[in-house]
């Protein structure tokens, strides 16, 4: 999973270097904005992926639980 939000993040900074480039900046700049255009956007896919699994897990732990609870008999079922 890092390695595809990695492999976006570099899309983006070559994106964001051919656009910076055409507004006619110096080459210290673009590299600059195009560097922190990429630490953001990857930091930023890095934390919703990460909120994003934990949901799913707690999604999932939830439902396991009560499929648990139904064959084991401890509630209602007995």
């Amino acid at each position: 999973m890092s390695k595809i939000i990695f492999n976006f993040g570099l899309l983006i900074f070559f994106i964001s270097i051919v656009i910076f480039a055409q507004k006619g900046m110096m080459v210290q700049d673009v590299i600059i904005k195009s560097t922190i255009v990429f630490l953001v956007v990857t930091i930023l896919f890095s934390v919703l992926t990460l909120t994003f699994i934990k949901a799913i897990n707690k999604a999932f732990g939830n439902k396991e639980q009560t499929i648990n609870q139904k064959l084991v008999g401890s509630g209602d079922n007995e």
